[in-house]
């Protein structure tokens, strides 16, 4: 298992940046997508965030919601947005909101929308029990080819995680609820709207923390997990484990922030770098002051060549 250290990339200066980061994303040649989720426990709005590597500065975007994701589109500019029950584009020269089609979890209390990826055939997204303690939670599809936002799992707790393998009508989805620690494998049928019944490729079960984000390494052969640590721990993890055998092949360790919340893979140089988001969520004034890197961007070596998919949302005409 190879192991690796990794470096505060970014530090927010405010407690509302550092609450909780999650899903960065390549914006551009040199910038760095992430969305603030949240800008505190009992704030209703978050921020979609630009950090420039050459400047080293973080330009923030106030979101009329919680954002559990933002990702770049084929229109500078724009991200595709999920944000409390409704995807929409979020146009961040005017800070407009186009929805794309209706709101989700009709019929259902007390959940928003959480993580997603994008890929050919349009948008999958799950959402979340905000008390973390209810299956009740939706996993969507949103299709590219008629706008449809299909209701794929209704039974969900926390969405987290997830990685769509190749392209047409069948795809494959890995993807992540979080509370039962397990990377689980569907076939999707896009044009039916339909999924498989699960396969188990990644156990964690037997472990204390909770995963969280994820995503493919270049090969397609791994994946990448952020591990949530709610305990006090002196650092952080992120995990590559194989998807054939389910082992460790890789950590990273974030010192003195525990809640890793999403990977990301980036070229710096030359090189392929892992970004990792982290998270101050739930800390006491006495934790923050043990854990004096948590809410920080970290970023640590690998020896890939290559990297993986981070396709732009394509926004229909």
């Amino acid at each position: 298992m190879r192991e690796y250290s990794t470096e505060v990339l970014f530090r927010p200066e405010t407690e509302q940046l550092r609450f909780l980061p999650e899903g960065p994303y390549p914006y551009g040649d040199d910038c760095l997508s992430w969305v603030a989720i949240q800008h505190g426990a009992n704030a209703k709005t978050g921020s979609l965030n630009l950090f420039d590597f050459a400047s080293r500065s973080n330009q923030s975007i106030d979101l009329p919601g919680r954002p559990g994701f933002a990702f770049p589109t084929n229109r500078d500019g724009v991200f595709v947005t999920g944000m409390e029950r409704q995807v929409g584009l979020f146009d961040r020269s005017n800070s407009s909101f186009k929805p794309l089609g209706d709101p989700v979890e009709g019929g259902v209390t007390g959940t928003v929308i959480n993580d997603g990826v994008v890929f050919s055939g349009g948008l999958i997204f799950g959402c979340k029990d905000l008390k973390f303690a209810e299956a009740k939670a939706g996993l969507y599809l949103w299709r590219r080819s008629d706008w449809q936002t299909i209701r794929l799992r209704s039974d969900q707790t926390c969405s987290n995680g997830k990685v769509v393998f190749g392209d047409g009508e069948r795809v494959t989805l890995l993807d992540i609820d979080t509370p039962t620690k397990t990377v689980v494998r569907y076939e999707l049928d896009v044009t039916d709207g339909r999924l498989s019944p699960p396969e188990i490729v990644v156990d964690l079960r037997a472990g204390d923390v909770f995963p969280d984000g994820m995503i493919a390494t270049p090969d397609g052969a791994s994946v990448i997990i952020a591990f949530y640590n709610p305990a006090d721990a002196a650092f952080g993890e992120a995990k590559q484990f194989s998807l054939s055998t389910g082992e460790v092949e890789a950590v990273w360790r974030t010192e003195k922030s525990p809640r890793v919340t999403c990977p990301q893979l980036v070229e710096r140089d030359g090189q392929i770098k892992l970004i990792l988001t982290t998270a101050d969520e739930g800390m006491t004034v006495e934790q923050q002051a043990m854990h004096t890197n948590a809410g920080a961007l970290f970023i640590g070596n690998t020896e890939f060549t290559s990297l993986p998919e981070t396709p732009l949302f394509d926004i229909p005409q």
